[in-house]
């Protein structure tokens, strides 16, 4: 078992479901520290129900996590099945996004080597599943800073930039812009306009709204950007504010532990039942599959409703 690429909130928890599902099936588990460097180079050990316990409410991974720019050639893909060889490892779970994810599908496609693969991140961004392991954490973070820039927004009459993590997609930037109310999001798979937004914080200053919130997505624009621009054409007071990599830390929610633990019970006894070259994810709450060539080559696309239920939330 591996933990790869970013962090996300609730891995340890899913490391946790994999080796007690799997010891309670009589199997072995070994764990690989830092991800696919980690199998590369032969840095890992046997765990037990002692190597997890404690770890459900810890953020971060317990086995680490780097990235390997190795495995990417062939060359390091040969290496890191040889050294799975060499420790008689017959299957890996593989947690991670989905750069982690298509590592496993050239290891299954490849060298047919035994895989199952975990949505871990934070982004939301993976086919195949409602959600990933994180998200929901990540976007409780930034809501916990959002509710108290509100109260500073209202307290001053100030408009507030805030960004959120999501390079490629905005669905942080959606969930938290509800959340909060906020009077505007910006996301980078919808093209938008700045004069727009302007206008309608001018119409909603008119309307006796002293104070407002815009969420940006980071693929979608730099919120200093964003802030200096509404200063400059609405003459409003405007402040920013970047979230960063806060978003990826602290305890999960119960949400994700939940979610993790599932998915990561459900893995192990799929790999043990003799599947492979699968992801494990959730669709309406019940457990499901699906072939890691399928989530890989589809795009999860943001609910567009959602989008427009922000716009007319500030009617």
């Amino acid at each position: 078992m591996i933990t790869s690429g970013g962090d996300s909130p609730g891995m340890n928890a899913a490391v946790r479901g994999v080796v007690r599902a799997a010891l309670g099936r009589g199997a072995e588990v070994f764990g690989f520290r830092h991800g696919w460097r980690g199998v590369i180079s032969g840095d890992g050990f046997p765990m037990n129900s002692g190597s997890v316990s404690g770890i459900v409410d810890r953020g971060g991974t317990s086995l680490h996590t780097a990235r390997c720019p190795e495995f990417r050639e062939p060359k390091g893909r040969e290496q890191a099945v040889q050294v799975l060889k060499e420790f008689e490892v017959d299957g890996l779970v593989v947690i991670g996004g989905d750069g982690s994810l298509t590592g496993a599908r050239r290891l299954f496609e490849e060298f047919r080597f035994p895989v199952v693969g975990i949505p871990g991140s934070i982004d939301n961004d993976i086919a195949g599943t409602d959600y990933s392991i994180g998200f929901d954490t990540a976007v409780n973070t930034a809501m916990d800073a959002i509710d108290k820039i509100r109260d500073t927004a209202y307290s001053h009459d100030r408009v507030f930039v805030i960004e959120v993590m999501g390079r490629a997609n905005g669905f942080i930037a959606v969930e938290v812009a509800l959340a909060s109310g906020a009077e505007a999001v910006l996301v980078p798979e919808v093209p938008f306009s700045l004069m727009d937004a302007c206008n309608r914080l001018r119409k909603l200053r008119v309307e006796g709204k002293r104070s407002s919130l815009i969420i940006v997505a980071e693929g979608a624009a730099r919120a200093t950007d964003v802030a200096d621009f509404i200063h400059r054409t609405t003459g409003f007071e405007t402040r920013y504010l970047v979230l960063g990599h806060m978003q990826r830390g602290g305890s999960p929610t119960a949400f994700d532990r939940v979610l993790a633990v599932r998915l990561g019970a459900y893995a192990a006894n799929r790999l043990l039942s003799g599947f492979m070259g699968e992801m494990v994810g959730v669709d309406g709450g019940k457990l499901v599959a699906h072939p890691l060539s399928y989530v890989l080559s589809t795009t999860k696309n943001i609910d567009p409703d959602r989008l427009l239920l922000v716009e007319a939330m500030t009617v």
